[in-house]
């Protein structure tokens, strides 16, 4: 069992954050979670006494810097088990590398009467560089289908799948539903008939152990803010094949071999596709929180997340007059609910005022609202620092939410 309140204490925001006379609770974590002080404490030693451009300075300091750097993109290839760290592209988060994907690598393949499949669950980020991509190519987007449970049916996404699509693009957990897809068996199925597969694991890659080799998908994306890191920072993985035949998506500084007036060689990937000063110390904070999850006992982790899910799942049914969105077996830690005639907006503005922070909204998922017939739902979403006291104030305060509003 994780010792909670230990953990909690690894996170400054929590000794400190306190509204009403209460303490925070933060159920917030799939849009983004807290930093523990090591990762606050390596941006802050950074620019203490690090501080320099990388890649560039031939002085111990830019040495010292460029050190740091480069280190962290290893400790990024031994997360996913990429085959190499040249498989690593660093980027500001998933939204990028997803964009990064659509121009450099789909735009040049992508032709009029080509598809590319996606499911009904998709972030507007892992749905909107697709559907532009089409639009500018006169191609298809593919929506593969879900039941009511949220769950992905894998008999309707296999025939969409044919010889003039260009790509699969799938979440590993939606960050709606909580719902875990079955990604090995997606990549089978597009490798079956030679299409690559992008997975974005922005909700996973805290908490599940992936194996990007083991998979064998072509492109995983994801975000270090997700993953107790700072903002602004993430990271494409790619095949070292696909990367190499890959044009550069932004051009400057540092991803050159060589310039004159009229034409330039870049550099070897990963560093042709990261043009100009990146996030330094962004990035070596999000080596630190590398490092913080794999302190971690995943397995007890994501084993304290189920038993969230279910305490939340069986409270919010006790309560009643409550609608979850989302009851995929086995799905993560995040309970999406509505209370009818209660718009979620007013759920979450009524909960703040008990120091309760959880998200309100479509979620970045406004076609997937609009199959579950709703125009928002609430959503807590679960970390490593929660406990079932944060549920229970939760709970509490839907009591006092409900009572209010006369439901």
């Amino acid at each position: 069992m994780l010792n909670t309140e230990v953990v909690k204490h690894e996170f400054p925001i929590f000794d400190q954050a306190v509204y009403n006379g209460k303490p925070l609770v933060y159920l917030d974590n799939a849009a983004t979670t807290q930093k523990p002080r090591s990762v606050i404490d390596a941006i802050s030693d950074f620019y203490g006494h690090h501080n320099a451009n990388i890649h560039r300075g031939i002085y111990r300091l830019s040495q010292r810097a460029t050190e740091r750097y480069d280190d962290v993109r290893e400790k990024v290839k031994n997360l996913v088990n990429a085959n190499s760290n040249r498989e690593i592209v660093f980027t500001k988060g998933t939204t990028e590398s997803i964009n990064l994907v659509a121009r450099s690598y789909l735009d040049a393949r992508l032709k009029e009467g080509d598809n590319i499949v996606i499911s009904a669950m998709e972030h507007h980020s892992n749905m909107i560089p697709w559907q532009a991509a089409c639009q500018r190519k006169g191609a298809e987007i593919r929506v593969a289908p879900i039941s009511e449970l949220g769950v992905l049916d894998l008999e309707k996404l296999a025939p969409l799948v044919d010889s003039k699509t260009k790509l699969i693009a799938i979440v590993h957990i939606s960050n709606t539903l909580g719902t875990v897809n079955p990604i090995r068996e997606i990549i089978e199925i597009g490798h079956q008939k030679g299409v690559p597969v992008l997975v974005d694991a922005a909700q996973s890659l805290a908490y599940h152990a992936i194996d990007v080799q083991s998979w064998d998908c072509d492109f995983l994306v994801g975000s270090s803010h997700k993953m107790f890191g700072p903002t602004g920072v993430g990271f494409l993985y790619a095949k070292a094949a696909h990367l190499l035949a890959m044009e550069p998506y932004q051009y400057g500084g540092d991803m050159i071999r060589s310039v004159s007036y009229q034409e330039a060689t870049y550099a070897d990937i990963p560093r042709k596709f990261e043009g100009g000063t990146p996030n330094i110390a962004g990035i070596i904070g999000f080596g630190a929180a590398i490092d913080y999850i794999q302190s971690l006992d995943r397995g007890a982790v994501r084993r304290h997340l189920m038993e969230l899910r279910d305490y939340a799942t069986a409270g919010l049914n006790q309560l009643g007059g409550i609608r979850i969105i989302g009851n995929a077996p086995d799905k993560s830690g995040i309970v999406s609910f509505i209370i009818p005639g209660i718009h979620p907006h007013d759920i979450a503005t009524f909960l703040d005022e008990d120091n309760v922070c959880i998200r309100a909204g479509h979620h970045c998922t406004q076609p997937l609202m609009d199959f579950f017939r709703v125009p928002a739902t609430v959503r807590a979403s679960f970390a490593v620092y929660n406990n079932t006291k944060d549920l229970d104030i939760l709970l509490e305060s839907l009591i006092r939410v409900k009572e209010f509003f006369g439901k």
